[in-house]
């Protein structure tokens, strides 16, 4: 006989927003399960977001040390070039990672929330069989939060296995490759590609697109190409991919014909889908919306007591919006009044230099109808970027504002440690802003942050700095 459990709360998937889910709901003392088929931590901690990270990280540092080796405008030289232990640099990533995601099991415990680790098949909307080490395990609850995450997705001539790769492999190789194919030129594709190139591999990156990170207009994108340029990178753009050859090389049809390319890893980054196959999704009488579950601005599916977060919820797909829900969605089945609706999700892209975008870019106020400003401060008038070597890479804050009541539609940077603008953007947003609060924030000197209180000004018309 498997074990019955019938708490309140059943929280599928232990990523950002489902163990965020569970952690409130424990909180809120609602009796909580969460099943996922691995320890906790999803996509994000695990083969995402963190590991990722620490790995551009070590990158960036070997980057530094190399550059110390010829002519230095610091005035530091080492001898000759670094060497580098990969294997040493994947371990001390994969420790970030176990320490993060035993955090997170120690946050769910605190919050008494149960774990059950197993892979969870629904026969109806409110009732699933997790198979576990030990034995089956039968659940039925009154509330059900969906949060299975997404997947990295596949090309049909170009299938994972041997030396095609995802990012989740990616991220755990066994040694540095000496020739990296990145298919895709998004913001996965890279991140890691810019990474691996800077750790000393040759990268070539193939895009379907005319243009790199084709989501975002070419001012933004421009400095990011130009340091794929001075670093060695070979773009091929307007591509299509093939498969495999028979000596084991990637086809490549370009411009000027067909591309044998020599490869030791072909790491395929076209894009994300919503893991919804294997669970039982069909059983629940959910509504779709294309590849995503139907989701109300409260996270409700079209089943009453069953609730969609995260990645499985549609666009955009990042952990910040699951964590978001995954609270809100716990605190209206505890009785709170709350709905998702944010004046904005910002996105960050970590390549050379990093890519904020907030809100609406210019195109988009075109599309939308919307009379818009641009206002737009280089980071080449910014004090801390130029301590930062970083007031040459030809960044710089843009804000699109509504042209008769001032008020800020989208802030964008593009920039040496630009990431770190992303809360005071979203901020700004969700408050709806207009151009005169901003610009009268008084922003701390010396820092990056200037840059947004400048443009501001110069969208007032009067910058004091350019």
């Amino acid at each position: 006989m498997p074990e019955i459990l019938r708490p309140r709360v059943l929280v599928i998937g232990g990523g950002p927003g489902g163990y965020v889910a569970a952690i409130r709901a424990g909180q809120l003392g609602l009796d909580t399960v969460l099943v996922d088929a691995e320890r906790p931590g999803g996509t994000c901690v695990l083969r995402g977001c963190i590991p990722s990270k620490a790995l551009i990280h070590a990158a960036g540092k070997f980057a530094d040390i190399a550059g110390a080796a010829g002519d230095n405008p610091l005035g530091f030289a080492i001898p000759g070039p670094p060497r580098l232990d990969f294997a040493r640099t994947v371990a001390w990533k994969d420790g970030i990672v176990d320490r993060l995601s035993a955090g997170v099991t120690g946050l769910l415990a605190r919050a008494k929330v149960r774990v059950v680790t197993g892979w969870a098949r629904f026969t109806d909307a409110k009732s699933c069989t997790v198979e576990t080490a030990a034995g089956p395990v039968a659940i039925t609850a009154e509330h059900v939060i969906l949060a299975t995450g997404s997947e990295a997705v596949a090309l049909s001539d170009l299938p994972f296995g041997g030396k095609v790769i995802s990012s989740s492999e990616a991220l755990s190789l066994p040694e540095l490759p000496r020739r990296l194919v990145v298919v895709g030129a998004g913001y996965i594709g890279l991140e890691l590609g810019i990474a691996l190139r800077k750790l000393g591999a040759a990268v070539t990156i193939v895009e379907a697109a005319q243009r790199i990170l084709p989501r975002y207009d070419d001012a933004l994108t421009r400095p990011v190409r130009r340091w794929l340029q001075r670093a060695g990178v070979t773009l091929h753009l307007g591509a299509k991919i093939g498969g495999l050859d028979g000596e084991e090389r990637l086809m490549v049809e370009t411009a000027s014909g067909p591309l044998p390319l020599e490869a030791d890893k072909i790491l395929v980054t076209v894009g994300r889908r919503p893991l919804t196959n294997g669970w039982g999704l069909e059983a629940m009488g959910l509504d779709m919306e294309g590849p995503f579950v139907r989701i109300d601005d409260q996270c409700k599916t079209a089943m009453r007591g069953v609730w969609a977060i995260g990645d499985l919820a549609g666009e955009p797909m990042l952990a910040h919006k699951g964590f978001a829900q995954g609270a809100m969605v716990a605190e209206i089945i505890a009785g709170q009044r709350r709905h998702f609706d944010p004046a904005a999700v910002a996105a960050i892209v970590f390549t050379e230099p990093e890519i904020v975008v907030a809100g609406m870019l210019p195109d988009d106020a075109a599309a939308a109808g919307i009379a818009a400003a641009t206002a737009v401060f280089p980071f080449a008038a910014n004090g801390r970027a130029l301590t930062l070597e970083a007031g040459g890479d030809g960044g710089f804050v843009r804000i699109v504002s509504r042209r008769d009541d001032q008020r800020i539609l989208g802030i964008q940077a593009v920039g040496r440690q630009v990431a770190e603008l992303a809360g005071e953007f979203a901020h700004a947003l969700a408050m709806g802003t207009v151009l005169d609060d901003l610009a009268h924030t008084v922003h701390v000197h010396p820092t990056l942050g200037e840059a947004a209180g400048e443009a501001a000004l110069l969208g007032l018309g009067h910058a004091l700095h350019l």
